[in-house]
């Protein structure tokens, strides 16, 4: 069991977690209650964040949790959203990259980047 006690692989089992409550919470919102599928990602991204806050601080970077890196932690995923958009824009549109294949790519790049900035917060 040590490779759990690596910050890094607690990190991507958090990813991994957050991506079943996001698309949970969607599937809910868009198929039962039959909201407007923009509402229901919307939600499903809020709930999934601050699930994805308290296991980071708890789980992942085994801090205390505050007030303070809850309101910094959202953060971490523009920078997220934002690599991505740009990495996805360079491999499609200017590398000519498969559309379906693109986003897995930047996983590789994202995924250590998000964990270095969200680490920054929480261990403030």
């Amino acid at each position: 069991m040590n490779w759990i006690n690596n910050e890094f692989t607690r990190f991507v089992v958090v990813g991994g977690l957050n991506t079943v409550n996001y698309y949970l919470v969607y599937l809910i919102c868009f198929n039962l209650l039959e909201w407007h599928y923009l509402v229901a990602h919307i939600l499903g991204f809020f709930v999934s964040l601050v699930i994805s806050f308290f296991l980071n601080v708890y789980f992942t970077y085994r801090v205390k949790p505050t007030f303070s890196k809850f309101l910094q932690f959202p953060l971490s995923q523009l920078a997220n959203i934002t690599l991505s958009s740009c990495l996805m824009y360079i491999f499609v549109d200017l590398l000519g990259w498969n559309g379906n294949a693109a986003p897995f790519a930047a996983l590789f790049i994202t995924v250590p980047v998000t964990f270095m900035i969200t680490g920054k917060i929480l261990k403030k």
